[in-house]
């Protein structure tokens, strides 16, 4: 089986790579960052593309690809840091699409696949989120309580009180919803959770590497007792160590994109997989880049924080690491007991 990309693959992650490096440059992104401002300009272009309906039904309104092209742009964006509210919208869009019916999507998903409206997802407890990146400026909202239920709501329909978050490079808000506001999400919730998680995974193995990238430019051309750091034992044996999080990540996601078009029964495994693997890759690839940069790493000067700072917030939405391991060991032990019945039945 070849798990490479096809030519079309190819060319999208080729087109998206070029445009953002052009239009996302980190003198930009940390223009916005600092002002606390997403980059409508870029977000309109973006929309012009169809990017934030690439994953989306035809009949929906969007481009009718699937999950494999949403992670290769998940992944550019998440190299560039670009400031655009595009994995939120595209959550909110995978549950609308595989959680709601036919007239929430008829709603919604046309105007969030064209990017005329903005989307934003939270983790809800009792009708309350404390962190919901994008909600600041969302049109939509979808909140997932801790039982799975799941309700979309206009935004004028819920409290939305912008926060700052560590990451400014994205808005973020506290939202909250009375009982009897919004509408519930009556399909296949958890599988719309599951490929948000995959775009979020997908997002953290961009960051990752730009991330090793930045770190092995830099460790090549510092030079200390007249050869460069990279040299050093201690530092080659970090950055090895950065490659492979980084490619554990990869392939984990890279599976479970492709598990969510060709085998969906054996998403929810894969996704907390993709999931735990780049949440722990995220942290420690970041942080290892900061160290490996000495002490200008530490500084504000330095670019590669705001990677560590977007690595630390994906790590934790929907569940960071701890929480999908759990997940996943009680998927696999639900599959053993389920196994073992129908042997002894």
């Amino acid at each position: 089986m070849d798990f490479g990309y096809s030519d079309d693959q190819r060319d999208i992650q080729r087109t998206a790579r070029d445009l953002l490096t052009e239009r996302a440059r980190p003198e930009r992104v940390r223009e916005f960052a600092e002002a606390g401002r997403s980059d409508d300009e870029l977000w309109r272009e973006l929309s012009q593309l169809g990017w934030p309906g690439i994953a989306v039904a035809e009949e929906d309104g969007g481009q009718g690809l699937g999950g494999i092209e949403l992670s290769i742009l998940c992944e550019e964006l998440g190299r560039s840091l670009a400031p655009v509210p595009f994995l939120p919208s595209v959550m909110a869009a995978a549950l609308v699409e595989h959680g709601g019916g036919p007239a929430q999507r008829e709603r919604w998903l046309s105007e969030l696949a064209s990017g005329a409206i903005k989307g934003a997802l939270g983790h809800a407890d009792g009708g309350s989120a404390e962190l919901v990146i994008g909600a600041a400026g969302a049109d939509v909202i979808v909140l997932v309580e801790d039982d799975g239920a799941a309700r979309v709501l206009a935004a004028d329909e819920a409290e939305v009180t912008a926060i700052h978050s560590i990451d400014p490079t994205r808005s973020a808000a506290r939202v909250s919803a009375s009982d009897g506001a919004g509408e519930e999400l009556g399909g296949d919730v958890a599988g719309g959770l599951d490929r948000a998680l995959v775009a979020i995974g997908a997002e953290l193995v961009g960051v990752c590497e730009r991330a090793l990238e930045m770190t092995v430019a830099y460790v090549k051309e510092r030079r200390q007792f007249g050869v460069p750091v990279g040299s050093f034992q201690a530092v080659s044996h970090r950055c090895a160590q950065m490659l492979l999080e980084t490619e554990k990540a990869r392939s984990t996601t890279a599976f479970a994109a492709w598990v969510a078009d060709a085998d969906p029964e054996r998403l929810p495994e894969a996704a907390a997989m993709a999931k735990a693997a780049a949440s722990d890759a995220g942290r420690e690839v970041t942080a290892s880049a900061i160290q490996a940069h000495g002490g200008i790493g530490f500084t504000w000067e330095a670019d590669v924080h705001w990677l560590y700072k977007r690595a630390q917030l994906d790590a934790a939405l929907l569940g960071g690491a701890k929480q999908q391991r759990r997940r996943l060991a009680g998927l696999l032990a639900a599959k053993v007991g389920n196994v073992g019945a129908s042997q002894l039945g």
